[in-house]
């Protein structure tokens, strides 16, 4: 097994991941439990693999995909955050209603393949001088532009989190919304705009596995991957910079299955595609039983929160 290869594999396999899951801790910062990352991917990539067959632009596929999963995501905080309704039964809701969308609309386009003018845009290509560095630039720096837009959101977005008197805001919100309210913090406004910006990255993170990964249109092309991303979101302990390794590490265990079959070991392929789900529950127990500020989650996160009984 060539090992760079194998790493260069691992960065895009968890490339989807990396999108929905900082999307997520975005959403959950401000309080908000969006069980619905796999059906705003659902819906991200079944709309940019239609927009990018029918329009031929991969501009327009990645925007229509972005634009779906905002539109989910605008839905599940219309419900609970202006009607205060139940974060889960939302979320799974959005998740179901994401699975049968993808269904219906494509089932007009399985076994279809988009046009060259799109997967060439998001196809491998090397970044300037950075794919020059030994080893590191041939893992990370020969990848697809949405490989790089992912990097680029995760630095963005982190910064914005650490940096800025917005990312204190956001986690003022999630934390107490109450004194976030009485300092004059916009509440509901800010959980619109990051339970949005979740949205987006999710649908995003589906367009990638449509339009770049897999460029051939088949059914449940996210495979669980949203339930892996909620739960990586607990792995990076609300961190987005934690959130790439954890990308990685679960990315590289979705695609090791392929990586063995050609060594003939005598244990069932389905075992082996097993470990990402597995891996997933671990995670789950394992952080469960650490309790530490670290890995606490945002305070208010679950919970509406009713300006009158401030």
């Amino acid at each position: 097994m060539n090992v760079i290869s194998f790493l260069s594999a691992v960065v895009q396999a968890g490339t989807p991941l990396l999108f929905a899951t900082v999307g997520e801790i975005f959403s959950q910062k401000v309080g908000n439990l969006n069980l619905g990352l796999e059906g705003m991917m659902l819906m991200g990539a079944v709309t940019g693999f239609a927009v990018g067959y029918g329009t031929a632009n991969p501009f327009l596929a990645l925007m229509g995909a972005a634009l779906a999963g905002m539109v989910g995501a605008l839905v599940y905080a219309f419900i609970t955050v202006t009607l205060k309704g139940n974060q889960e039964v939302t979320g799974l809701t959005l998740t179901i209603f994401g699975t049968g969308y993808a269904s219906f609309v494509g089932s007009s386009y399985v076994g279809y393949k988009l046009p060259e003018s799109v997967t060439s845009v998001f196809a491998k290509v090397s970044f300037p001088i950075l794919s020059e560095i030994p080893v590191l630039g041939e893992i990370f720096f020969e990848q697809s532009p949405l490989v790089y837009l992912s990097y680029l959101s995760v630095l963005i977005l982190g910064i914005l989190l650490y940096k800025t008197k917005y990312g204190l805001n956001l986690k003022m919100v999630g934390e107490n919304p109450a004194a976030a309210d009485a300092s004059g913090i916009g509440v509901s406004r800010y959980k619109y705009f990051y339970i949005t910006l979740g949205g987006a990255m999710s649908g995003i993170g589906g367009a990638f596995l449509s339009l770049a990964y897999i460029p051939v249109w088949q059914e449940n092309i996210t495979a669980g991957k949203g339930w892996i991303a909620v739960a990586l979101v607990i792995f990076a302990v609300w961190n987005p910079y934690r959130a790439v390794a954890g990308a990685y590490f679960f990315g590289g265990l979705d695609i090791i299955g392929f990586r063995l079959q050609k060594f003939a070991l005598p244990v069932p392929i389905y075992i082996i595609n097993m470990l990402p789900y597995v891996a997933t529950i671990l995670v789950l127990v394992l952080m469960s039983m650490k309790k530490s500020k670290e890995n606490k989650a945002p305070s208010s996160i679950g919970r509406a929160y009713f300006r009158e009984e401030r």
